[in-house]
């Protein structure tokens, strides 16, 4: 009798352990062919207008992301970008689409217009720190905008950012992490060098320039030639005189457009002994990320306020 009973329990554990491990063996087969799927789908498209905001896509989403980036080449005047077949087709085709806003690359807009697609995510990156039709468009020499970004990106519902949330959060994390050295060598320009009298042939560099504390001159005639307008006799005097005497201790220049208007000012920065500062629209390709972009330029700065005359 008690050895009946044993074999009964017995056959009950064995039940019992078969049906746990066929349960715990279907879990991992499933787990298994998520990772596959996952593995082997489609990296997503992501289209960037502007080549900084296409790097931080992918420096946040890693392999997750296919990203094409209109707006790559520092030799090209953004002012002077018009679309084509292949830009067409890439921004209907994509499932995110990152552009700045203000104005600042309209035919964007009119593209995601003409190409409806009620599935693709559409960040405007103008939205994201509030800005408003009017701001200087240039919002990513702000601080504050890449932060937002990749903020915004992290929360979009879409099925990488669902199954692989830890990374893309340590990926921001490590993103904003690289961001300190920029972000304390403003606060240390600052403490240093604020309230210094700084003048640009656009107003390019605005955003930074009022992080780091310094007073811009001419900004009207800035204005003019961002829009394409030429400045008037008035504006063209003072940013003049603010060289010959002086007044301006560094000129922030786009080296990406050439127009006669802003190489007489460079020209005269020159003879001056002003420091001149090449600043871009487009992140160079020798500067591999956003952060080295902007600590690049916040060290030519430093260099140049080293090298200006009392």
């Amino acid at each position: 009798m008690q050895a009946t009973c044993e074999n009964e329990v017995a056959s009950k554990l064995h039940r019992i352990q078969t049906r746990f491990t066929m349960k715990t063996l279907l879990v991992a087969l499933l787990c298994l062919a998520a990772i596959c799927s996952r593995a082997l789908a489609e990296p997503a498209e992501v289209v960037a207008a502007e080549n900084f905001y296409g790097n931080v896509a992918q420096q946040i989403f890693e392999g997750d992301v296919h990203v094409t980036s209109i707006l790559s080449n520092p030799n090209q005047d953004p002012h002077e970008f018009t679309t084509d077949a292949a830009t067409a087709h890439a921004v209907e085709h994509a499932d995110i689409v990152i552009y700045n806003g203000l104005g600042y690359d309209d035919w964007m807009g009119r593209l995601l217009a003409t190409n409806s697609n009620p599935n693709r995510i559409v960040i405007k990156v103008a939205d994201l720190i509030g800005a408003k039709d009017g701001d200087n468009p240039h919002i990513w020499y702000n601080p504050r905008t890449m932060p937002a970004l990749v903020d915004k990106l992290g929360a979009l519902h879409y099925p990488f950012t669902e199954t692989d949330s830890v990374p893309i959060d340590q990926n921001i994390d490590d993103f904003k992490r690289s961001l300190q050295p920029e972000l304390d060598k403003i606060v240390a320009l600052k403490a240093k060098y604020g309230g210094t009298t700084v003048t640009a042939t656009e107003p390019v560099f605005g955003y930074m320039a009022s992080a780091l504390g310094f007073k811009m001159l001419n900004y009207d005639f800035q204005l003019n030639i961002m829009n394409d307008t030429e400045p008037t006799a008035g504006q063209t005097e003072a940013f003049e005189q603010s060289l010959k005497s002086h007044t301006a201790k560094l000129l922030f220049y786009n080296s990406q457009v050439v127009d006669p208007t802003t190489d007489r000012m460079k020209k005269l920065a020159q003879q001056a002994g002003i420091p001149i500062i090449g600043v871009t629209e487009t992140q160079p390709q020798d500067q591999k990320t956003y952060a080295e972009w902007m600590m690049h330029e916040l060290d030519a700065v430093e260099a140049g306020l080293a090298a200006a005359k009392p």
